[in-house]
């Protein structure tokens, strides 16, 4: 599903995302924004911070969690912020997906990604197996930053908007996603974004929400089919993004064809369910598709 070839492909965005992305310094400059009314979106860019942390260091599944949330001129910026859990896929990293989570960050949402205990890069024991209990390790990390939201003396502390979740993943980071949306999840995870990955028995259950699926037409690893029957089990609104003959996820490399357009449509897609910006769901269309590199279609028709 993640594979070592997907290693090879995300590589190149650990590296040009540079190490300012990295070090918390900025990917793109702006100034803190003010409150903003109901349904709206900033309209403005952040400079990103990155903070890191473990959960449960002495525990059988500790969890190092990556965190890319939008700086303002001392700290994080000013506001409180929706949250999306980001889940990487097999033998990969959470910062291998940099050039995606930082450029959400700067578009005004916290991104927290976990390092999976037994299918990140550097696991001593990997186990694909191990994906099925990855939605409760991304439930963990949303748990602990509604504890970081009210602890007295964290950076991060009244600026997480924990009532507003979003999770998004790669290849079995798509699964761990799908699978956080189960019969009776909590109603604060508005949304789901899948990117070449499918669905377990079990997942895209319960409570309908906005769900957002990103495949390659010629992924060999995880095929389209698996994506696309996973679309139409969705209970509430779907829409796929397909990137026309490409495989398991060059289009996350800035200055790949599509890119662009998964750039465009995922945040549009975020900044509608988790700010509840209208017009920006009104974008997505005009976001997703260019003509010879990608299609775009909904269920129902939004």
């Amino acid at each position: 599903m993640g594979g070592k070839r997907l290693i090879a492909v995300l590589m190149t965005a650990l590296f040009t995302a540079g190490a300012a992305a990295l070090t918390g310094c900025g990917v793109v400059t702006g100034t803190p924004a003010e409150a903003l009314p109901a349904g709206h979106s900033p309209e403005r860019t952040y400079t990103v911070g990155v903070r890191t942390l473990t959960l449960d260091p002495t525990s059988d599944r500790p969890l190092p969690v990556t965190i890319w949330y939008p700086r303002g001129s001392a700290g994080v910026a000013t506001g409180r912020f929706p949250v999306v859990l980001y889940s990487h896929g097999l033998h990969s990293l959470p910062e291998l997906h940099a050039e995606l989570t930082s450029r959400w960050a700067a578009a005004g949402f916290v991104v927290a990604a976990p390092a999976y205990p037994h299918t990140n890069r550097f696991a001593t024991r990997f186990n694909r197996a191990d994906v099925r209990h990855q939605p409760a390790d991304a439930w963990r990390v949303i748990r602990h930053l509604g504890q970081l939201n009210t602890r007295r003396g964290d950076p991060l502390a009244g600026h997480l908007d924990v009532t507003r979740v979003g999770a998004a993943g790669h290849s079995a980071g798509g699964y761990t996603t799908a699978g956080m949306f189960t019969a009776g999840h909590p109603a604060r995870l508005r949304s789901g974004i899948v990117i070449a990955g499918g669905a377990r028995p079990g997942s895209l259950t319960g409570p309908a929400r906005p769900m957002l699926f990103v495949h390659g037409t010629a992924d060999p690893i995880v095929t389209e089919a698996v994506g696309r029957a996973a679309h139409h089990r969705v209970r509430g609104p779907s829409a796929f993004l397909s990137l026309l003959g490409q495989g398991h996820g060059e289009y996350l490399n800035p200055g790949r064809p599509g890119f662009a357009q998964v750039l465009a449509t995922t945040t549009d897609f975020l900044r509608w369910t988790l700010y509840g910006d209208q017009s920006a769901r009104t974008r997505l269309p005009t976001d997703a598709r260019l003509p010879g590199v990608t299609t775009y279609d909904t269920r129902p028709t939004w």
